[in-house]
């Protein structure tokens, strides 16, 4: 188990911006690739961004490039995002979630989730 707990949501007007961070307890962080993901009311959970190992490499979904940027601090156990120019369409619960074995970009392929937080975006 990697537990996970996520913070920095809230409430934010469109075009503003936030970070939300991830922090693990009691495990070397730097042994899992890490990833954030979303699920929308009534929508399927989707991949947001994700980050490999040591934070050489990262991949993000075609709704966020260019907007959103995922980071890591190893040594603090800490993931973080920071979400640019936001939109109504990114509301949503943000969910850190911890793999294995590269850096996946299906939900599915995830090991650990955290609770999530909750991000609204009015317009």
């Amino acid at each position: 188990q990697v537990p996970l707990v996520e913070s920095g949501g809230g409430l934010v007007q469109a075009g503003g911006s936030l970070r939300v961070s991830c922090t693990a307890s009691g495990r070397t962080l730097s042994s899992y690739a890490m990833g954030w993901l979303r699920q929308a009311p009534g929508k399927e959970r989707e991949f947001v961004a994700g980050i490999s190992r040591t934070g050489g490499a990262t991949y993000y979904g075609d709704a966020v490039k260019g907007r959103f940027t995922i980071s890591r601090d190893n040594a603090r156990r800490e993931v973080y995002m920071q979400m640019n120019s936001l939109k109504p369409e990114d509301t949503a619960v943000y969910y850190c979630a911890a793999a294995q074995r590269g850096v996946p970009l299906s939900p599915s392929e995830y090991d650990y989730w955290g609770q999530g937080t909750q991000v609204t975006v009015s317009s």
